[in-house]
């Protein structure tokens, strides 16, 4: 594969586990050997897909496929689990993830190709089971990756090469926890073919609203699948598709002991354990895709489409008690578009790298929804209208479509045998509720005065749209003279936020298996895009501050060598934010009045993230090798709201999880695997969000204490 320099990564911190992991598991199948240049032919083209597209002095961290299964649950645990292990990655609720200040604004690409936004918020539609590899790119990106910036979540897809034979596992435990699957790959001639499939049934499919052990009404049943086809024309040609699919249903877990805030039907009174909120979320993806090299010219043609729909169905009369308003709301989401990336090395010194995307994508909304009056006040007919406790219905809805174009070219400069400059320019445009666009310089700078060492800068300036699908479409005049009526009724659009990022970078490899690091950066943005949760359906619907300032920095430490591997993860960061421009009728008057004029502290602002882990093989040279290991995630709470907005950060916490995988050696069999997991082994509570803080709708508390076994079959 091909090695790009200035890359941090901390496929080393895994290093040692997966020499183990080689111990636990069976090596594949050697390749057909009557095929062997279709091996070398898609080695080859995978090779040239990376020199496609490299990360020239971004910071990159690696997860191989042995890292991936060191992961708490393996390829069974959902992806955000996986980046969790990068440094400062944050944990927040509904499964998500916050890379480096932003919320959200992550990019998932497989093999290379970019992904639609979807409408998921309760699901990770891409498992780790897909991955042959994932990485995450952080830092001042270079030119062919926009959009979304915070992070670029590359995966790469297994295939029958990789994956030859029929596999299945099944995984079950705490929580009524049942997650068989299933995959299966192979080639016949010059195609190349992988299935996979899972299916998870839970009694915690959402982050418990309470710090009990068991949530209630928080059962969940998920199916997943993918499937890669690729063909082999000729030498310097191939034809991928990889299609796939997820689809969820979720109870909304209940928060005992609420007390209604309206009364419905003379009806003041409501036990909140038994309210029966449900969503449903689907998405499905196809990418198709072309490849071609020509001696030193590079290029990938991709079309893809994604659509999502979620659905969101209210408890009748309990959510008239508590919000007065109750949806039975279906949102869609449907992108199409073409990706084409190219490089041609023009000059022993220098290669040329541009790229296209356009994509369109239509949301469409409706909700019919019941919601209550404000009627005159009997007692006094002069005082302002009160709640009236007969429900009516009302109707919402919208249809929305955007365009995007974006374009980028760049030189790689190699202008020392140890200095190489990257620099480029990308314009992006928009076409949706508001048309805007920008022209965006970048550029890295990669030292590497001896191997030891490597020194990287870079700056970025970047433009980031809002999702199409998280703006604000709410019919505010069809909800006046209701208790659905916001206080606020200014609803500007959600603008694009363009912003100016700086990062640099140290990685020091002082003695043979060792590495250390550092990474640091500082953002400025105008119009900063943040997300929040705003009643029901619950999605999210993103808004802009005006102003945003993000700085901080990560250090990595890491040492493999014989049976041990050891990191750890140290990363701060800091999120200030002021005034509210866009969306402003969610929030309450005072709450923007305060906002304006102060700066605060970000929601998902969490100062200090850390993780560290540790693994050693018994029996290393043996067919009875015991892997064991464990990792500890650290952080010091994200922001709630005590006085001002987001003035306090909730109390830190740490979770210790540990893994014990065996492999046994049964005559006949390619591959039999126990293996025991054991997450949030000291049971700690701690809460991830109390309901409290600019744009957070309910309280959530991390999974308390667990236990896994699965038991894996290759045959």
């Amino acid at each position: 594969m091909l090695r790009v320099r200035g890359l941090i990564s901390v496929s080393s911190l895994f290093a040692g586990i997966a020499s183990a992991a080689a111990q636990t598991e069976p090596a594949p199948p050697a390749p057909d050997s009557t095929l062997p240049g279709i091996t070398v032919t898609a080695t080859k083209m995978d090779e040239e897909r990376s020199a496609i597209l490299p990360s020239l002095g971004a910071t990159k961290y690696d997860f191989s496929r042995t890292a991936i299964q060191n992961t708490p649950q393996g390829e069974n645990a959902p992806l955000n689990q996986v980046l969790l292990r990068a440094p400062g990655v944050v944990q927040d609720g509904f499964g998500q993830v916050h890379v480096r200040g932003d919320h959200g604004s992550l990019q998932y690409r497989l093999d290379g190709v970019q992904l639609p936004e979807g409408l998921a918020l309760f699901s990770q539609i891409l498992s780790p089971r897909f991955a042959n590899s994932i990485s995450l790119l952080t830092g001042a990106l270079p030119a062919q990756y926009g959009l979304r910036t915070a992070g670029v979540v590359d995966i790469g897809v297994k295939s029958g090469t990789t994956n030859p034979g029929a596999e299945a596992s099944l995984m079950g435990g705490s929580y009524n926890w049942v997650q068989p699957s299933a995959q299966y790959g192979g080639r016949s001639g010059n195609i190349d073919y992988f299935a996979v499939g899972q299916y998870v049934s839970n009694g915690i499919g959402i982050e418990n609203p309470t710090p009990t052990w068991s949530p209630i009404h928080d059962d969940t049943n998920q199916w997943y699948a993918l499937a890669k086809v690729t063909a082999i024309v000729d030498e310097s040609t191939r034809l991928s598709f990889i299609g796939g699919g997820a689809n969820a249903r979720y109870q909304i877990p209940n928060n005992i002991n609420q007390v209604p805030n309206f009364t419905v039907l003379g009806n003041s009174t409501w036990d909140s354990s038994i309210l029966d909120q449900r969503q449903w979320e689907s998405t499905y993806f196809g990418i198709a895709s072309l490849q071609k090299t020509y001696a030193d010219f590079n290029m990938q043609l991709s079309g893809f489409a994604r659509y999502s729909q979620l659905n969101y169905q209210p408890d009748a009369i309990g959510d008239l008690l508590y919000n007065g308003f109750a949806p039975w709301a279906q949102r869609t989401s449907f992108a199409t578009g073409v990706q084409g990336d190219a490089s041609w090395k023009l000059a022993p010194k220098h290669t040329l790298r541009g790229g296209f995307l356009a994509q369109r994508e239509r949301v469409t909304s409706f909700a019919q929804a019941n919601t209550l009056p404000l009627v005159p006040d009997p007692a006094d007919p002069d005082a302002p209208a009160i709640p009236g406790d007969q429900p009516f219905g009302l109707t919402d809805s919208s249809d929305l479509t955007g365009w995007t174009y974006s374009v980028y070219l760049q030189d790689e400069w190699k202008v020392l045998p140890t200095l190489t400059v990257n620099a480029g320019l990308r314009f992006d445009a928009i076409t949706s509720p508001v048309s805007e666009n920008q022209l965006s310089p970048r550029v890295n700078v990669v030292w590497e005065p001896t191997p030891e060492i490597t020194l990287r800068a870079g700056y970025a300036r970047y433009f980031v749209p809002a999702p199409l699908n998280q703006v604000s479409v709410a019919a505010l005049a069809a909800r006046a003279g209701t208790v659905a009526a916001p206080e606020v009724l200014t609803n500007d659009p959600v603008r694009a936020e363009r912003s100016d990022n700086i990062d640099v970078g140290l990685t020091v490899k002082p003695v043979d298996g060792l590495t250390v690091g550092f990474s640091g950066f500082y953002k400025w943005a105008e119009k900063y895009i943040d997300k929040g949760q705003f009643g029901a359906p619950i999605f999210q619907t993103a808004f802009n501050y005006s102003n945003a300032q993000v700085r901080g920095f990560e250090l990595f430490a890491n040492y493999d060598k014989g049976p041990w591997s050891l990191y750890a993860n140290l990363a701060w960061s800091q999120v200030n934010s002021i005034n509210i421009t866009s969306s402003q009728f969610n929030f309450e008057q005072a709450e923007l009045d305060f906002i304006a004029s102060n700066w605060i502290f970000a929601d998902h602002n969490q100062s200090w993230t850390g993780s560290a882990g540790a693994a050693y093989v018994f029996n290393m040279e043996t067919d009875w090798a015991t892997r064991v290991s464990a990792d500890v995630l650290y952080g010091n709470g994200l922001r709630q709201t005590i006085v001002t907005p987001n003035d306090a950060a909730l109390p830190a916490y740490a979770t210790l999880n540990l893994s014990v995988t065996q492999r046994l050696p049964i005559n006949g069999s390619k591959g039999t695997n126990v293996r025991f997991d054991a997450v949030n082994v000291t049971d700690g509570q701690y809460q991830l969000r109390t309901g409290t803080g600019v744009g957070v709708g309910a309280p959530q508390f991390g999974m308390r204490r667990a236990f896994f076994v699965t038991l894996s079959q290759k045959f």
